[in-house]
């Protein structure tokens, strides 16, 4: 297994509990949202408290945001990418495939909400992995 998996695994899991909660924490204080961030309320299948499984989940998506990257040798502009991945493709998902299963039905009206709060996690998903070294850094211009 290549060394930068498990990096951004753990890059995505932190930037749920240090980037995606604190906004949704934001809004929440704002009264733009009815929940609160880091929520001990168990999710199924396995019981776990909610902050740990949307931490799981940000690791896994982590992965994903940050082999596309590599892939396609994302160097520039990395957090801005990292917003518009995380805004939209994180979103996109939430609103289509997840909530439709947990039976809260389709409601575009929460993209721009979803949009910001997963922003911040894709945000902090490429600083994290800036941090560990496994995002290569954009060079400056002189």
């Amino acid at each position: 297994m290549p060394r930068w998996i498990p990096l951004a695994f753990v890059a995505g899991f932190l930037a749920v509990l240090c980037f995606h909660q604190p906004m949704a924490g934001l809004l929440h204080a704002y009264a733009i949202v009815p929940f609160a961030p880091y929520s001990t309320t168990s999710v199924p299948p396995l019981g776990v408290p909610q902050w740990l499984s949307a931490s799981f989940w940000g690791g896994l998506w982590g992965i994903v945001m940050l082999w596309l990257f590599l892939r396609y040798r994302i160097s520039h502009g990395g957090w801005w990418k990292g917003l518009v991945f995380g805004g939209i493709a994180l979103t996109l998902v939430a609103l289509f495939i997840v909530f439709p299963l947990k039976g809260r039905g389709l409601n575009l009206a929460g993209f721009p909400i979803g949009f910001l709060v997963n922003g911040a996690w894709g945000v902090g998903t490429w600083i994290f992995a800036r941090y560990f070294g496994i995002a290569p850094a954009s060079k400056m211009r002189t």
